[in-house]
């Protein structure tokens, strides 16, 4: 499957802006399930400064700055990715290790497992309580597989809380969105890594997108207008796998991966810092098409 991405940010300020320093994470990665072909990234006005890099992660980053005077921003990044394959269901010898094994096979030498350790302490967007861990241990009953019993934290997720933009920001707390049942995608994500977490099992955050339009005769899914974000948990000897809350399935060709964190600010799509005294205004348009 290949896809095209076009994703587009425009920051218009009410008063001009001398100057500003960003750091974009837009570019898709490559991973075992795909190959960012090309990605071309237009930026107006023309940054003055630009550089790209990996970071931590190995998530693709552009680092520019803007050292005149502007009253909008607008960055365009397309990209191609090829799909390679539908990222199913990890073989049975895998999927059954029940999750409590997990602890200890994150301690056996190698460095998959040495990696996956990094993505057990919790962080500001994935603090974890009582409340948390009460509600993870429902599905991770004793002796219930690490896939099954995310799959199930997928289910219940999806059924107990409602897809409502515009509710909470990205620095909302794990905490305060238990108590309001609602949210985005961001949010579920870090519920469900609070979730994995509080168990002392590794979980990373993934940022991403949907396709815009689905096949015949399949819905749309949540979240196709925007990025969209989903979690991940790790299986000792298999590698990592993908659960997507919002739309309560594993995600397969219709996920674009750009890249994978701790939370969300470990790859916010874009971020920065301006030289300016006004409000701002921000728009965001995705397009995800089969090419």
């Amino acid at each position: 499957m290949n896809y095209k991405i076009v994703h587009t940010t425009a920051y218009t300020y009410k008063d001009a802006v001398s100057i500003c320093h960003n750091i974009a994470r837009l570019v898709p990665r490559n991973t075992e399930k795909q190959i960012c072909r090309d990605s071309e990234i237009v930026i107006s006005p023309e940054p003055d400064v630009m550089s790209e890099y990996e970071d931590f992660f190995g998530n693709k980053v552009i680092y520019f700055a803007v050292q005149q005077e502007h009253e909008k921003l607008t960055v365009t990044v397309t990209s191609y990715v090829n799909q390679l394959n539908s990222g199913g269901p990890l073989a049975d010898l895998y999927i059954n290790i029940p999750w409590e094994a997990v602890h200890d096979m994150l301690l056996e030498p190698g460095v998959e497992n040495f990696n996956a350790r990094q993505f057990i302490a919790q962080t500001p967007m994935t603090e974890w309580d009582a409340d948390v861990k009460a509600y993870a241990l429902r599905s991770f009953t004793p002796g219930r597989s690490v896939y099954e019993a995310a799959t199930d934290l997928m289910g219940r997720i999806f059924k107990d809380f409602e897809y409502e933009p515009g509710f909470t920001t990205v620095s909302t707390p794990v905490k305060e969105l238990m108590h309001m049942r609602k949210g985005v995608c961001q949010d579920f994500a870090h519920l469900a890594i609070a979730c994995m977490r509080s168990l002392g099992l590794p979980a990373r955050y993934v940022s991403g997108y949907i396709e815009t339009l689905p096949p015949a005769g399949k819905e749309k899914l949540i979240g196709v207008d925007a990025s969209h974000a989903w979690f991940a948990i790790y299986i000792p000897n298999a590698g990592w796998m993908d659960f997507d809350p919002t739309n309560n399935q594993v995600p397969g060709t219709q996920h674009i991966t750009v890249g994978w964190g701790r939370d969300y600010a470990d790859i916010a799509p874009l971020k920065g810092v301006i030289l300016s005294s006004g409000a701002h205004k921000l728009d965001v348009v995705v397009d995800v098409r089969r090419v």
